[in-house]
C-alpha cells in the first residue's frame, strides 16, 4: 500500500470504528457491558456499579479493592454474594494486557465496541532542541530545496481507537482489531508561516491477536499479534513519506507491569515510488514498549532501533508520564530523543519535550 491508497485505507477503518462508535468503550460506567455476565449475582453487581451505586476515588485508575465489582471489570475482589461465602477464592486483580484485548475468557465483550489503543492526549507545549527545516531523503523526488522558519515550540496532539472486528476466528481463539492513530504537529505559535500543521501521521492498521499463556523469566507470556501496518503523512513531493509494515506482537506482563516486543518487516517499494527507501535504518526494524502503573501513575518507555550496526546504527527512545491532577483530569509528559519523532523526521536527530492532558494512557 502506497500514500495513493491512503485515503481508501482510512476509509476502510474509519467505516469499521464509526460502526462501533455507538457502544461506548467498556468501563466500569458502561452500563451495557453487564449484559455479557451470566452470572446473575455479578450481574447485579455490575448494574450497581455502573449506576454509581459504588462510589469510586477521583482519578483512581483501578477499582477500590473495598469495593464489591463484577469480575469482567476488576478481580482483584470478588463480588458481594460470593465474598460472604467462607471458603471463596480470592481472584488476583484483572491483568492490564486483558483490560485492553480481551484476552481471558470472562473479559471478551463481543465485537463493535469502540476501545483506545494508544494514548490519547494534547500537548500545548511540544518543543525541541533542533526543529527540522530542510527535511531530505535519498530519493530526488522527496528532497525540499526550500528551508520552512518553523518555531522550536508547537503543539502536537494524539488520537488512537481501535475495534474488535472478529471475536473467535479459530473456534474460541483469535480475535480481529482494526485500529486508527493519528498524531499532528501544529505550529499555532508561528504568525509568520500562518499557524500551519507541519506535519500529520496516519496510522491504519489490521490485527489477529491470539491469547497466549507461558511463562519466562518470572513473566507471563499473555498475548501473540501479528498486523499489518501503514503509516503516512499524506502529503505531495517533495514532503511524501510512507511504509507499510508487517509488525509481531509478543506481549508479557507482571503485577503492573507490561512490555511488549514489536519486530516488523517493512514491505519492498519500487525504487521510484519508495519516500524514504533508508527508513529501516532510522526507524527501525523493531521496538520495545514498556508500561509499568504504580498507583495511579503511569510510565511507559519505549525503546526502537535499526539492528545494524556502523552508520546504518540508529535509534530512539521516547519516555511518557501521565499522572493524576484534579478529579478524573490526567496530566501528560513526554520525552523523547533520537530519530523518527514523526514520519518527515525520519532521519533527523533531535531531543523533543513537550507536556499537556491526557485523554486516555496506556492501560
Amino acid at each position: 500500500m502506497s500514500r495513493h491508497t491512503l485515503p481508501a485505507a482510512l476509509a476502510l477503518v474509519g467505516s469499521a470504528l464509526a460502526l462501533g462508535a455507538h457502544a461506548q468503550n467498556p468501563d466500569p460506567t458502561d452500563i451495557r457491558a453487564c449484559t455479557a455476565i451470566e452470572s446473575d449475582a455479578q450481574r447485579l453487581a455490575c448494574y450497581d456499579h455502573a449506576t454509581g451505586r459504588v462510589n469510586l476515588p477521583a482519578a483512581q485508575k483501578r477499582s477500590d479493592p473495598t469495593t464489591a465489582t463484577p469480575e469482567i471489570f476488576s478481580r482483584e475482589t470478588r463480588p458481594a454474594v460470593a465474598a460472604a461465602e467462607p471458603n471463596a477464592e480470592v481472584d488476583k486483580p484483572l491483568s492490564l494486557l486483558d483490560s485492553r484485548w480481551e484476552l481471558a475468557p470472562e473479559t471478551r465483550l463481543g465485537t463493535l465496541n469502540l476501545r483506545g489503543y494508544r494514548p490519547v492526549y494534547v500537548m500545548p507545549v511540544f518543543a525541541t532542541n533542533r526543529q527540522n527545516d530542510l527535511p531530505q531523503s535519498p530519493n530526488p523526488d522527496n528532497r525540499s530545496s526550500d528551508s520552512e522558519h518553523l518555531d522550536n515550540v508547537e503543539t502536537k496532539f494524539q488520537l488512537s481507537l481501535k475495534t474488535k472486528l472478529w471475536q473467535g476466528v479459530f473456534g474460541d481463539t483469535g480475535d480481529v482489531w482494526v485500529g486508527y492513530t493519528q498524531s499532528s504537529r501544529w505550529q499555532v505559535y508561528n504568525k509568520e508561516l500562518s499557524r500551519p500543521f507541519r506535519e500529520t501521521n496516519y496510522e491504519p492498521e489490521a490485527m489477529l491477536v491470539f491469547n497466549t499463556n507461558y511463562h519466562l523469566f518470572g513473566w507471563n507470556g499473555r498475548m501473540l499479534g501479528l498486523s499489518v501496518d501503514h503509516q503516512s503523512n499524506g502529503r505531495g513531493n517533495p514532503l511524501s513519506r510512507s511504509w507499510n509494515r508487517v509488525i509481531a506482537n509478543v506481549g508479557f506482563e507482571r503485577e503492573n507491569w507490561v512490555v511488549m516486543l514489536r519486530p516488523w518487516w517493512r514491505m519492498p517499494e519500487t525504487a521510484h515510488n519508495d519516500d524514504n527507501p533508508d527508513i529501516s535504518d532510522y526507524m527501525g526494524r523493531g521496538e520495545m514498549q514498556i508500561v509499568h502503573e504504580a498507583g495511579t501513575q503511569e510510565f511507559g518507555l519505549m525503546l526502537r532501533h535499526s539492528l545494524r550496526g556502523g552508520d546504518r546504527s540508529h535509534g530512539a527512545a521516547r519516555l511518557t508520564w501521565s499522572f493524576p491532577l484534579a478529579g478524573n483530569m490526567r496530566g501528560y509528559a513526554e520525552l523523547f530523543h533520537g530519530y523518527g519523532e514523526s514520519l518527515i523526521d525520519y532521519n533527523h536527530k533531535a531531543t523533543y519535550a513537550g507536556v499537556g492532558i491526557s485523554l486516555l494512557d496506556w492501560y
